[in-house]
């Protein structure tokens, strides 16, 4: 089975086992775990940030950064179509009483100044929610994995200290984006505050994300990662497949992309298949499929008969994802997987 639904299905290399196998460990909660004390530093070195926090996953990241930067009662400004507000359960209103202010997200993941300037409330008024956080997506997932512009960040930025607003980066897959902009992440992540990435994505490490920002900002992401359940003990054994992860397979994402890439032009020659290709500079593709014999859902069915596995991103659309669990020849084959099924000829029954 060709599996394109998410680089979050990237199995460890065997390095990464063997890594967990040697690991030094210590009680993390205490911080004497050797081998996650060495993943916080070479996490928040190369992030340029000066300390990082080692979490179980991505959204307990985004929620104990967010809950850092937000007292309660106040607002985060964030994209309609992000992760955080669209796959992380509500967590800043549920935990921490924090509400939600949805910005309408431009196609290249961007969200305009203006709509931002337009969100924020008069904070003289006591009956309007205080703004107190922005936050970005980098890469951004629903609108097919684009990275963020370095203008456009240098111009949040500006915008958010003129407002006295924090700048929160969702960035998990933020090594994607260095990749594809040809920058050094810390490029990006000098406009942000704060930021997560991911590495058990495209990173291939079994689980894991990290939290990095300043010394007091993860002070508190600390002690809130242990309030959410999240501290533990003889964790080494997975933060040393994370630094091998770190140090073995950030610049090989190169490859995603050109795969991500020969997929994208393949799809784009089957007539029903409709694909922005300017939308396709980093591991993910999303196109839709305007075949009236087939839903989004039939047609994944059918693909997966095929032997090729994809899923479904929202409005219909379809999501396919490479990592380093795929070669060329997937491609290829994943392809004519499409093209059999939307071949003129075959019923959506087959």
């Amino acid at each position: 089975m060709i599996e394109l639904r998410s680089d979050t299905f990237t199995l460890p290399t065997r390095a990464m086992r063997q890594a967990a196998f040697d690991a030094e460990v210590g009680d993390d909660v205490y911080g004497e775990d050797q081998t996650v004390n060495r993943l916080e530093r070479l996490a928040a070195q190369m992030l340029g940030k000066p300390a990082a926090c080692f979490m179980p996953s991505g959204t307990m990241a985004n929620l104990a950064s967010i809950l850092t930067h937000c007292p309660r009662g106040t607002e985060i400004l964030v994209g309609d179509e992000s992760d955080i507000y669209n796959y992380e359960a509500g967590g800043a209103s549920v935990v921490g009483g924090l509400v939600y202010h949805p910005v309408p997200t431009n196609p290249d993941g961007t969200l305009a100044i203006a709509a931002l300037d337009e969100a924020i409330r008069d904070a003289s008024d006591s009956q309007f929610a205080e703004a107190a956080l922005i936050c970005l997506e980098n890469t951004h997932n629903r609108c097919g994995g684009v990275p963020l512009p370095l203008a456009y960040l240098a111009e949040v930025r500006e915008f958010a200290t003129a407002r006295g607003l924090a700048i929160h980066m969702d960035g998990a897959r933020i090594f994607n984006a260095a990749a594809a902009l040809g920058v050094a992440p810390t490029e990006i992540t000098q406009y942000a505050d704060s930021l997560q990435f991911c590495l058990s994505k495209g990173l291939a490490a079994p689980v894991g994300s990290m939290a990095v920002g300043d010394e007091r900002f993860i002070y508190r992401v600390r002690r809130l990662r242990k309030m959410l359940g999240g501290g533990m003990r003889q964790i080494g054994m997975m933060a040393a497949p994370a630094l091998v992860a770190l140090e073995t397979m950030v610049e090989r994402l190169h490859d995603d992309h050109r795969l991500a890439r020969r997929l994208a032009e393949g799809l784009a020659q089957i007539p029903s298949v409709h694909i922005d290709l300017q939308t396709v500079q980093t591991n993910i593709v999303i196109f839709e499929v305007r075949d009236k014999r087939y839903t989004w859902k039939t047609f994944l069915d059918a693909l997966q008969a095929e032997g090729v596995r994809m899923g479904e991103l929202g409005h219909g659309r379809i999501r396919a994802v490479t990592h380093y669990g795929i070669s060329s020849e997937d491609i290829d084959r994943a392809i004519a997987a499409v093209e059999r099924v939307l071949a003129p000829t075959r019923t959506s029954s087959n």
